[in-house]
């Protein structure tokens, strides 16, 4: 059975090139050039060793055709290209029950370019209070009676790069086209139009201004290098009043359908990273060349492509994917739950949870990444792929074949 709506299956052909290639030849030269952080290091050496014999694996034997084939195991980091199909699949069918079959609206909170540099020295702290201003604005918007006077739910994620891998900053919201109000009733939104923008982008922007005082106020904000000069009280003030002057850019774009649009939606967000390995055209002593956007490339220096590359590593620990309102984790099982039955599940049944007996024939017999990789790419794993007649073994690899070049 091909991929579920919105199950994010890979191109069919395997990349010639990938994010690991590089990293094997330049990474050593990006390490001498620049101080990476430990982070960084860590994200470049496990590319490096993912799916290679450095991190072990199996043989996958066929009885029948004597077929061979050696699987290593993956880094599991999650800015590896490679490894968030399955991560991304495993999350997605974990929410879709949560899904409310409403329309839904894709809400964009970008920082102005001023303030990049200051979020570059303040990662953690800054990208926290992105997750708490836009969010924030949204609901608070919404549940004034004078707009929709309702509580929304919402899924954000943070992406911090654009096209070319630039460092931009910015919040993908997926936003419920109506909401509950105080008497538990479903309001839901007028075709085409959730919030003002303008009103929204102010309200964001009155938000982080007000935070960022309090920040520097208090001593904790970092501002060196290039924002040196922002350590003096009156240049920071000036600096701030001109960032309140400017309109800031929120974007809403047109809604979209229900829960199985939104899910295939979201599987396009949730889990990517700065570039996919499908995106390198070609790699040179002097050039990484990919493709950005409208058919068009751009070209980079390979050591230059790496520190652009480990620039949106995350600090540690750092949560990308979080829930506001009646999808917060305190409301699933209170507030959803009565949006959902406001919504009457007669008429717009909740999307299916139970698994499809065709997309599993032997239920509890094959481990998840076989039923997963089936689920994404219609390949079976358990198949031998030379005879397609007969089942593979899996059998260890030996200590000679495990020090085999990937």
């Amino acid at each position: 059975m091909g991929p579920r709506a919105g199950g994010c299956a890979p191109p069919a052909s395997r990349p010639a090139l990938e994010v690991a290639d590089i990293a094997r030849g330049h990474g050593a030269a990006l390490a001498r050039e620049r101080a990476l952080g430990p982070e960084q290091r860590k994200v470049l050496g496990a590319l490096v060793r993912c799916r290679t014999a450095a991190l072990g694996g199996h043989l996958d034997v066929c009885d029948s055709c004597d077929y061979e084939r050696p699987s290593y195991n993956s880094c599991r980091n999650r800015h590896c290209p490679k490894c968030q199909a399955l991560a991304q699949h495993r999350w997605l069918e974990a929410r879709r029950a949560r899904i409310l079959p409403v329309h839904h609206f894709h809400v964009v909170f970008t920082l102005p370019p001023a303030l990049r540099p200051v979020v570059q020295q303040n990662r953690r702290l800054l990208y926290t209070l992105l997750f708490r201003s836009g969010p924030a604005a949204l609901l608070e918007l919404a549940a004034d009676s004078k707009h929709l006077g309702a509580q929304l739910g919402l899924t954000a994620v943070l992406h911090t790069w654009s096209r070319d891998l630039s460092f931009h900053p910015h919040l993908h919201c997926v936003v419920t086209g109506g909401g509950l109000d105080e008497r538990g009733q479903w309001k839901g939104t007028r075709p085409g139009f959730l919030l003002p923008v303008r009103v929204l982008g102010r309200l964001f922007r009155g938000k982080w201004v007000a935070a960022l005082r309090q920040l520097y106020d208090g001593g904790q904000l970092e501002l060196r290098g290039r924002c040196a000069d922002l350590a003096d009280p009156d240049a920071f003030g000036r600096w701030l009043d001109r960032l309140a002057e400017r309109d800031w850019v929120v974007y809403c774009k047109p809604p979209f359908g229900g829960a199985d649009e939104v899910y295939a939606y979201l599987g396009r967000y949730t889990h990517r990273v700065g570039i996919s390995n499908h995106r390198l055209l070609s790699l040179t002593d002097r050039a990484v060349t990919f493709r950005t956007r409208h058919g068009k490339t751009a070209s980079l220096p390979p050591e230059q492509f790496l520190s652009r590359f480990v620039s949106h590593v995350l600090p540690p620990g750092f949560v990308r994917i979080r829930h506001y309102g009646l999808l917060a984790s305190g409301n699933v099982h209170t507030r959803l739950e009565q949006a959902r039955a406001a919504l009457e599940a007669e008429r717009y049944p909740a999307p299916r949870t139970e698994p499809d007996p065709d997309d599993d024939p032997e239920p509890g017999n094959e481990p998840e990444y076989v039923r997963l990789m089936r689920a994404l790419t219609g390949v079976d794993l358990r198949r031998c792929p030379r005879c397609r007649c007969a089942a593979l073994q899996r059998q260890p690899l030996s200590s000679a074949r495990s020090r085999d070049p990937p």
